[in-house]
């Protein structure tokens, strides 16, 4: 069967399957002489013949088109971004994405002080919301062909599960301790990511990632604790445990959306859902925000760069690996934190530090080793 070259946007609608179809198979797929009479004996079947062929040939050729159309569950048709996986990239990009989000705790540091923790990430996703907008409206991505794809109880989800990891993250470490709190939000990250994709995904980890994930949490876990002992209140526990695990769903339906519809239209939705959720309960707890320009340059960086251009990296990762492995990447970022409070904020360190940071590479790289080599099969 000869291969056909899709060059446009098709709509596979009842009105154009027997004539906009017609004509274009008759040249890719001609008919013999003696099934002529087919075409005009029976023209409803043949007319069935051509929209079959084309939804086959459209679904195989989606490797070389951007948008194509699939039915939802819904019966509506709805565009399917279709990206060649390229693992190194999507490594790439975390580890960007996790470097800029390791800038964060830093900038906040060296903010005015005057601002609470609560009112620090209900702005932070509010910034990052505007910059989502602007970009979106750059991009072209505010269009309705961008979002008519878009899943709207994923967005939804996933605007709950951020503004969720935000909240349950400050108050937690208030509870539990920087270091606690910290080592256990991040380090529970990848292992609810793994379970649910496991069990929601059908695509369990393989022995290596898990190997590789555990080491890294145990990088991690010295980085951020520094080697210290604390004493952590259940309560604070729980709410760390339940950041955790906010970004790892947070990080599923990510991925279920950018097959859909382009990642700063994704993004746009979550962190704007999240912002509404974040900014009444920063109100409601901590009553009205006073901040100096300090603050709100620190606010206005970490909305834009490190979580605007930090999770606009992180949603276009998920073309290229798999969520569990995502989350795993992004555990470099206590490392660049740990290097910048060294350099910038001088804190002490202690070998513990430093141990945890070598297992942090070591595990890292043992996940990105895992994920090239599931590629590749």
């Amino acid at each position: 069967m000869p291969r056909l070259s899709v060059n446009r946007q098709w709509h596979l609608s009842e009105a154009d399957d027997s004539t906009e179809l017609k004509n274009c198979f008759d040249e890719a797929y001609p008919l013999r002489p003696s099934r002529c009479m087919s075409v005009t004996a029976r023209p409803v079947r043949c007319q069935q013949r051509f929209a079959v062929i084309a939804t086959l040939e459209l679904n195989r050729s989606g490797k070389d088109e951007r948008f194509s159309k699939v039915k939802s569950a819904g019966g509506h048709r709805m565009p399917s971004m279709q990206v060649t996986p390229h693992p190194l990239l999507g490594v790439a990009c975390v580890m960007v994405a996790a470097m800029l989000w390791g800038t964060t705790g830093t900038s906040q540091a060296l903010a005015g002080g005057s601002l609470s923790a609560l009112w620090f990430g209900a702005l932070r996703l509010l910034f990052a919301a505007l910059f989502f907008f602007v970009f979106a409206s750059a991009t072209g991505a505010l269009n309705r062909r961008a979002w008519e794809g878009l899943p709207l109880s994923a967005a939804i989800g996933a605007g709950l599960c951020m503004a969720a990891y935000n909240l349950s993250f400050f108050a937690g470490v208030k509870l539990a301790g920087v270091g606690i709190g910290t080592a256990i939000a991040l380090g529970s990250g990848p292992i609810w990511a793994g379970v649910l994709q496991a069990v929601f995904q059908r695509q369990p980890p393989t022995r290596a990632w898990w190997v590789g994930t555990v080491v890294a949490i145990a990088g991690g876990v010295l980085l951020s604790m520094g080697g210290g002992s604390q004493s952590a209140s259940p309560l604070g526990i729980a709410l760390c445990l339940g950041s955790g695990l906010s970004y790892a769903v947070y990080t599923l339906l990510n991925q279920r959306m950018v097959s859909h519809a382009p990642a700063s239209s994704i993004t746009l939705a979550a962190f704007g859902v999240a912002a509404l959720v974040a900014l009444p309960m920063a109100a409601f707890q901590a009553g009205w925000p006073s901040l100096d320009m300090r603050d709100l340059t620190a606010v206005i960086y970490t909305g834009t760069v490190t979580a605007g251009v930090g999770y606009l990296l992180f949603s276009f990762a998920l073309h290229h690996v798999r969520p569990a492995t995502a989350v795993t990447l992004a555990l470099t970022e206590p490392v660049v934190a740990f290097i910048l409070a060294v350099l910038l904020l001088n804190e002490p360190t202690s070998i513990a530090a430093f141990s945890g940071l070598a297992l942090v590479v070591t595990g890292v790289l043992g996940v990105v080793r895992s994920e090239l080599s599931i590629q590749r099969k």
